[in-house]
């Protein structure tokens, strides 16, 4: 994995319900990445607990790059919604935006989890998840299970 660049400004944004014009770009990353470049329809990306989730944006030197959100289901906690602009994969942004997430819900759960696409699962090794269970279909892309280790 390469590391970002320290010439490059980084920011992760913690967006309240407030935030409307940063909500919008996190959510048109989002329509770019699942809608259009995976062919998720727009009724599964965006959903009705967009509300209730904490939801982040990641820049560099100003411009928005990658999107995440979190929410509690029962008392545990989803990770989810981890979108990243094509041109910026695999230069350790991604890491930045799931580390930062990570330290926010850590102490608020016993159990983290994700849905991870068979091609994320090395990346989100690389962070602590753990596959587990069966392998199943979601939105017509396989997944895995994969919870967050202590």
């Amino acid at each position: 994995m390469v590391k970002p660049e320290m010439s490059e400004r980084m920011q992760i944004l913690r967006l309240m319900d407030s935030d409307f014009q940063e909500l919008k770009t996190a959510f048109s990353i989002r329509k770019k990445v699942f809608v259009e470049e995976q062919r998720v329809s727009e009724a599964d990306e965006f959903d009705e607990f967009e509300k209730e989730s904490q939801h982040y944006l990641l820049k560099i030197d100003g411009k928005p790059i990658a999107t995440a959100r979190w929410r509690f289901i029962g008392d545990k906690i989803k990770c989810e919604r981890f979108a990243m602009l094509s041109e910026y994969r695999n230069k350790g942004f991604g890491s930045e935006l799931l580390s930062e997430l990570i330290k926010d819900v850590k102490g608020k759960s016993d159990r983290v989890y994700l849905h991870a696409q068979l091609k994320a699962i090395p990346f989100y090794k690389r962070l602590g998840f753990i596959k587990v269970g069966d392998q199943f279909t979601e939105c017509e892309i396989e997944h895995y299970m994969m919870i967050l280790s202590k």
